[in-house]
């Protein structure tokens, strides 16, 4: 499994992404190449360095390294109300543990950003380990607190409701769904937090497409049908989806 994956744009399709195994180092910046010749994420504007920075990926997390003389680098978490590391001028591996996370970078008159998924982050299972023996790692870590659970609980939902063949939801009717405990979700940030899923379980991504939206449907029917199968989203857990959180 990836341990990094970079989100250079909002569409956030496959053909997008660039994925890192624990180890790779990806390079930022204004330049289309790096002098060593590895891998670069070209940032094509005139605010940005030619050499920014880079990213390391490290198994759960990864490390962010600001090659700038003068401007400091920020970390969101978009999920952490305000949470947020910096990243002052010229620090090397500052590690960054959100499982989501958003780089934003000083750019002239703009703030410039991308996004870092970190999907190894894995959750032990706290029946296990009980006796003093090692605990299990989960074969599908799921934070039940995430915004991607509620996306998963929407997509679940009919089936999950005495309906097992029932179509799934749309976006827009997942957006509607979620209305009560996330009142500012969209289309985009449902088929972002989708296309996380994906990734998440571990599912075969679908046949490289320049659109996002056709393959959209088929990644809804994998998440839903893996999920279902596992039980990793239950039908007593559906209170997530008006805030009524289960043990």
């Amino acid at each position: 499994m990836f341990s990094i994956i970079v989100v250079p744009s909002p569409c956030g399709g496959s053909g997008e992404q660039i994925r890192l195994e624990p180890g790779e180092i990806l390079g930022f910046g204004r330049s289309e190449r790096r002098i060593d010749g590895g891998r670069q994420l070209t940032i094509p504007h005139c605010g940005v360095s030619r050499t920014a920075g880079e990213i390391t990926a490290t198994g759960a997390y990864w490390t962010l390294t600001n090659h700038s003389a003068r401007q400091t680098y920020v970390v969101e978490n978009p999920e952490g109300a305000g949470e947020h590391i910096k990243v002052a001028p010229g620090r090397i591996g500052a590690p960054v543990p959100f499982e989501f996370a958003r780089v934003v970078l000083p750019a002239a008159d703009e703030l410039l950003t991308f996004d870092v998924w970190a999907p190894r982050h894995d959750y032990a299972d706290p029946l296990a380990g009980s006796d003093g023996g090692e605990v299990t790692a989960l074969a599908f870590p799921l934070d039940r607190t995430k915004r991607y659970f509620l996306v998963l609980a929407a997509l679940c939902e009919p089936r999950l409701s005495g309906a097992p063949h029932a179509p799934l939801p749309t976006t827009d009717q997942i957006v509607e769904r979620l209305r009560p405990v996330w009142p500012a979700a969209g289309r985009a940030a449902v088929q972002w937090n989708i296309d996380y899923l994906a990734v998440k379980l571990r599912l075969k991504q679908p046949p490289e497409s320049a659109d996002c939206g056709p393959r959209l449907n088929g990644k809804k029917e994998s998440v839903v049908s893996l999920a279902l199968r596992f039980d990793l989203v239950r039908e007593n857990e559906l209170g997530v989806l008006d805030g009524v959180l289960t043990a």
